[in-house]
């Protein structure tokens, strides 16, 4: 397993990637016509080339066996109204659902934080739909903890599953 960073000559792989990585994940989370709305929105040429443009946003390729089976996207930031210290935030962190089980999110995770300590980052935020319970013992076995509750502002989502938790994990040196 790998995290290989993407860049535009990438563009098209990565929107690929992307769509098939969160639409497989996420299609029944939105009302009619909401997914097509967003994965327009968000993955498109245009959106994904400004991301790759902006300095504080990385996109990583999740590769296991040779082959791209997810994606994370990272946002640093130097401060906030979250923290007045340097910190990144997991924005997006997707898998194929064929993959999932494999170890994958833990290795992805544990490299995150890795690459973090390395670069003095103080923490690593992330925000998770309050009713995946899954998702948040698996950021709590990580070492996240609860930190806000916070309401996902997007149309067409399904209003039962637009609360959010927001997650931490302080990174000690």
């Amino acid at each position: 397993m790998k995290l290989v960073k993407a860049s535009i000559k990438d563009i098209n792989v990565l929107k690929g990637v992307c769509i098939d990585a969160y639409a497989l994940n996420f299609h029944n989370h939105w009302d009619e016509g909401g997914l097509e709305w967003y994965l327009d929105n968000e993955f498109s040429i245009p959106k994904l080339t400004l991301d790759l443009a902006d300095k504080t946003i990385e996109y990583y390729f999740i590769v296991y066996n040779e082959k791209h089976v997810g994606f994370i996207k990272i946002k640093t930031n130097e401060s906030s109204d979250f923290s007045k210290d340097s910190f990144i935030e997991i924005e997006k962190i997707y898998v194929l659902p064929e993959y999932n089980g494999k170890g994958i999110g833990k290795f992805v995770l544990q490299e995150v934080i890795r690459r973090s300590k390395s670069k003095k980052i103080k923490s690593i935020f992330l925000s998770v739909i309050d009713t995946n319970l899954k998702a948040i013992a698996f950021y709590k076995k990580a070492g996240f903890e609860f930190h806000s509750n916070t309401i996902l502002d997007i149309p067409y989502f399904k209003e039962e599953l637009k609360g959010m938790y927001r997650m931490i994990k302080y990174l000690n040196g």
